[in-house]
């Protein structure tokens, strides 16, 4: 498998699940677009490590998800540089936990933003050009949360339900195109972010680390493990190879069973 002649856009990508995803396709021969926040140092060495270790293009796009306008100027410059995006990675989100009546308005619309409308705007700036070379993959990474639901996380599972719905549509509109588009749906990654949160938690409900990991974290997981960042990766990496030309519209989970209890 190769996607060598390949362009890749992943957002939400200098960091976690997404930079692994970009790094893997790079592996493979894909010219590669990133974007998201971050240390620009770190994030220039990544961009030249991808482009060292793999031979490959790589570009940076800082644009902000949740505006449009940037958006269409990433997506611009894109295809300025590579002539193509063929595949389209959608990764980048945000979250915030509070009961819905007090939940910030504000934290609402930066959810809806960037968990679900920066994907239509990324997927109908990318759709001409698959449509024109007959070839396509969209990825939408979601969550479990597309599928249930948790308390505190109204915006979250209203976006992630809403990108598994959006996936569908456009899977469908694209049927005849040799253009597929899916849902990946991770359960809990270890990403920095709960790595932090171990420690605190198990301080603060006087448990050890690994109960904390164990029945607090990891409690709607069946398998009682992390996914990683590299087995989403190798879901996507699946995903747009010609043995997974059938498979379009199709919500993937890859969370330790979570869904399935």
């Amino acid at each position: 498998m190769t996607l060598e002649g390949k362009t890749a856009l992943v957002t939400g990508s200098t960091s976690g699940i997404g930079l692994e995803i970009a790094g893997r396709m790079a592996g493979l021969g894909a010219s590669i677009v990133l974007n998201g926040f971050g240390d620009s140092g770190q994030i220039e060495c990544e961009r030249q490590l991808l482009q060292e270790e793999h031979g490959i293009a790589a570009m940076y796009s800082p644009a902000d998800m949740s505006d449009p306008d940037q958006i269409a100027q990433m997506v611009g410059a894109a295809l300025d540089r590579f002539g193509a995006i063929d595949i389209l990675v959608n990764n980048a989100g945000i979250q915030h936990v509070e009961d819905i009546e007090t939940f910030p308005p504000e934290a609402w619309d930066r959810i809806m933003a960037i968990n679900l409308t920066a994907a239509f705007h990324t997927i109908c700036h990318v759709l001409p050009g698959m449509r024109e070379a007959d070839w396509g993959r969209i990825v939408n990474v979601a969550s479990a949360h597309s599928l249930v639901a948790s308390p505190g996380k109204s915006a979250y599972v209203a976006a992630k339900h809403g990108l598994s719905g959006l996936s569908k549509t456009v899977a469908l509109e694209t049927a005849e195109d040799g253009i597929t588009c899916y849902c990946i749906s991770p359960g809990y990654v270890r990403t920095p972010l709960v790595e932090k949160q171990i420690p605190e938690t198990a301080k603060a409900r006087g448990m050890t680390e690994d109960q904390v990991t164990r029945d607090v974290i990891l409690a709607a997981q069946p398998t009682k493990q992390f996914v990683t960042a590299e087995q989403v990766a190798g879901a996507a990496l699946f995903l747009r190879s010609p043995d997974a030309a059938q498979i379009t519209g199709a919500n993937l989970s890859v969370d330790g069973g979570w869904t399935a209890a």
